[in-house]
């Protein structure tokens, strides 16, 4: 197998636990059009899809601009208090930097609340480069993202790998020509969506084993 040299990871569900602030930030947007939450899997389902996507498909009857604003200013007063890192992320991290390994962050999260997550958990500087839904025109799981991310750090697609939790991050890294890793500390996907034609490279357990699953490329 070909030595990787990039480690591009979702921001999402993958290095930071948003899934409380995302859950509570679409059941106050529902409650202020609807009177009503809905439930948690309808949301769960929706998870690294661009927000005005899905607001557009759940909310149709409301102005999308309008709905972002909703959901956004709860979003942004509750972030910083409802969001903590996996654990053994930090490590990993630290890992990756000292093997030489060069790392970006690819996400469909506005780059003012990534960045924000950085700084609280202090690791900007394991980082070496972001894409976020501010810089592209498409988004997961169209190839873009990451394309551009590759673009950043002057590393070729077949010596990269997509760390991710959802299978718009394993259809982007399949569209990108990146090898896809999906981690098995956030959704559960189903069989289906396991054994489909955007099915994962690899899957890991915990934050640690990816060392090792890079360590097999060598």
């Amino acid at each position: 197998m070909r030595k990787k040299d990039t480690v591009l990871l979702d921001f999402d569900g993958t290095i930071m636990d948003t899934n409380r602030v995302i859950i509570n930030s679409w059941q106050h947007t529902f409650m202020h059009y609807t009177g009503e939450k809905r439930s948690e899997e309808e949301i769960i389902a929706t998870f690294g899809e661009p927000l005005e996507k899905t607001l557009k498909k759940v909310l149709p009857d409301v102005p999308v601009g309008e709905s972002i604003e909703v959901y956004r200013s709860y979003h942004r007063d509750n972030f910083g208090e409802m969001i903590k890192l996996f654990p053994g992320v930090k490590d990993m991290l630290e890992e990756l930097k000292k093997r030489g390994y060069k790392t970006g962050l690819v996400t469909s999260r506005l780059a003012f609340t990534t960045r924000q997550g950085v700084e609280k958990y202090g690791i900007g500087p394991y980082i070496d480069a972001m894409v976020t839904a501010d810089d592209t025109e498409k988004h997961k799981p169209d190839p873009e993202p990451i394309m551009m991310m590759l673009e950043k750090l002057g590393s070729a697609a077949s010596r990269s790998v997509m760390v991710g939790d959802t299978m718009f991050d394993m259809e982007c890294a399949k569209n990108a020509g990146v090898t896809s890793v999906l981690v098995g500390w956030a959704l559960a996907p189903t069989k289906e969506e396991l054994e489909g034609p955007a099915g994962p490279d690899h899957i890991i357990g915990e934050a640690g084993e990816l060392i090792s699953l890079l360590e097999t490329y060598r």
